[in-house]
């Protein structure tokens, strides 16, 4: 029996993730309801699967392989840059723009909580299942090399926004994202994708930016509103995001529509970039 259901995983790795995935994230929505929960997705199910299945189809040398992936600290500044900072610069426009289109002023006090930003960071990032981070070894160290293999990155997108979107449905039925969330997931695929390859598939980055993201939109910026201006930020928070992706997919759209080229090892992952870049490499 559990040879066979090895060669199955073998035979089908990526729906076996996305399954296991769906599963290992999904049980505490069952809880919910019966007894309302602070949260209702566990966020590192995604990581737990594709452990599993890469230790099935793999072994050992696909599980170290992720794992390398998720302290790959060894990149240039600059992707630390992006990873830190593009949140934050984007969340601020948002609220400027809904300032200016009629939500009241945040209060100085909301403005003065800003340091609350590094505890709630660090805990996102360190602690699994507090915030998104712990989906990233999943969506990036995983699914995003399946579904790249044979296909441009362009092309992997899509199937890969659509299994997150799916992933995220507990939290839409709870009310815990806006359904905003569903267009700004478009932006934050392609950024995360592009993060993710520039940076040397540096899992680790991805999850600092995820990590970032929850702090500083969701824990700072977003809670200042209420009522239609909380939705009205949400849809300039996804506007702001979509511009950021529409310009690194012009920028870089050679590199986006290349078809893999590299080598394919046996963790379904491909070849390694070099980590070491220092500067982001010139757009086509």
């Amino acid at each position: 029996m559990w040879s066979n259901m090895t060669s199955f995983v073998k035979r089908h790795p990526l729906p076996t993730f996305i399954a296991l995935a769906y599963l290992f994230s999904w049980w505490p929505a069952l809880l919910y309801l019966f007894r309302p929960m602070p949260v209702a997705v566990a966020s590192f199910g995604p990581f737990l699967a594709a452990l599993v299945v890469l230790s099935l189809t793999s072994g050992k040398t696909g599980v170290k392989d992720l794992l390398r992936q998720m302290i790959r600290w060894r990149v240039g500044w600059p992707w630390y840059l992006v990873a830190l900072g593009l949140p934050a610069l984007l969340a601020g426009i948002a609220v400027v723009l809904n300032v200016l289109l009629g939500a009241p002023a945040p209060s100085s006090a909301q403005l003065a909580a800003w340091p609350s930003i590094l505890p709630t960071f660090l805990l996102v990032l360190l602690v699994p299942g507090l915030g998104g981070a712990w989906e990233e070894p999943g969506w990036r160290g995983y699914a995003t090399n399946q579904l790249e293999r044979g296909h441009s990155k362009l092309w992997a997108l899509a199937p890969l926004w659509l299994i997150i979107v799916v992933w995220h449905l507990p939290l839409f039925l709870t009310g815990d994202i806006e359904r905003a969330d569903v267009f700004n997931m478009i932006g934050g695929v392609i950024i995360y994708n592009w993060l993710y390859h520039q940076s040397g598939r540096s899992v680790l980055l991805v999850m600092i930016i995820h990590a970032a993201n929850n702090a500083v939109s969701g824990e700072y910026f977003s809670p200042m509103f209420t009522g239609a201006y909380s939705a009205q930020m949400a849809w300039l928070r996804t506007l702001m995001w979509g511009i950021a992706a529409l310009i690194v997919l012009v920028a870089y759209w050679r590199w986006w529509t290349e078809s893999t080229s590299e080598t394919v090892v046996d963790t379904g992952n491909l070849a390694e970039a070099p980590a070491s870049q220092t500067s982001p490499p010139v757009p086509h």
